[in-house]
């Protein structure tokens, strides 16, 4: 049966196809195969409480193979450091993984917040050709704007 969760999923896979978003893709038919075979009931809970942690784990480690394969070290880094680029790239780190923690919290308050950003996300990678970068940063700058939003409208009084 077609349920309206099953067809926005549906939707989903078609804009993922559209847009050529693999990760989108992925993760919509795992999560109809899921459904479909009876899994959901068990997976979906644990998906949703310890999913975002295994993924940030997951890019974690793919950042970190080119330093244990030996193509980045102490020499590539103390090099990188002499350059205002490289002190630009670090802060720059820095602050989006602030923000991205900041964003895992308002996921986990407000998870209707997600559909808003997945919906933004799929629409800038389909019509703008923009690169799915993940919720959780874009969930970072949300929470940093409603912060900056809900700063002056407690100022207006």
């Amino acid at each position: 049966m077609l349920t309206p969760a099953t067809i926005f999923m549906i939707i989903l896979l078609g804009i993922g196809l559209i847009a050529k978003n693999q990760s989108l893709i992925i993760a919509v038919a795992v999560l109809l195969v899921l459904k479909w075979v009876g899994l959901g009931d068990k997976a979906f809970p644990l998906l949703q409480q310890k999913g975002i942690h295994i993924g940030v784990t997951i890019i974690t480690i793919a950042v970190l193979v080119p330093i244990v394969t030996g193509e980045i070290g102490f020499k590539e880094l103390t090099g990188a450091m002499k350059s205002s680029y490289a002190w630009i790239a670090l802060g720059a780190g820095i602050f989006v993984a602030v923000i991205a923690a900041n964003g895992v919290e308002l996921l986990q308050n407000d998870p209707h917040i997600t559909a808003a950003l997945v919906f933004g996300t799929i629409l800038a990678v389909a019509l703008f050709n923009g690169v799915a970068v993940g919720p959780l940063i874009g969930a970072g700058i949300a929470y940093m704007a409603m912060r900056i939003v809900s700063f002056f409208t407690s100022m207006g009084g």
